[in-house]
């Protein structure tokens, strides 16, 4: 059985290699993502077009809604942010399937 912190590595990688995909960043390999710096800015240095992208992609990939500016603030801050949204997000849309 795998640790929850195991878990949450893995997830961050895969979401990692999903935003280099969506993204073309061509020059960047997962581990130049620091995951406590900002995704926008002076982190990672992506803009608002960007931010769109990854809205559809994260939509798509795990039918995650980021329904505006204000939770994609929130949620886009840094890679940490980022898994953590994602994750919480699964976690109360499986405990509503299965009590509904």
């Amino acid at each position: 059985m795998q640790r929850p912190e195991q878990n949450l590595m893995e997830f961050t990688a895969r979401l990692k290699e999903l935003i280099i995909r969506v993204l073309r960043l061509e020059d960047i390999g997962p581990e130049d993502i620091i995951d406590s710096e900002p995704l926008f800015g002076e982190g990672l240095g992506l803009d608002s077009i960007d931010a769109l992208e990854l809205v559809v992609a994260i939509e798509k990939e795990y039918g995650v809604e980021i329904p505006d500016a204000e939770v994609g603030r929130h949620a886009f801050a840094s890679m940490n942010a980022l898994a953590g949204f994602i994750l919480e997000k699964e976690t109360t849309k499986k405990t509503s399937d299965a009590l509904g």
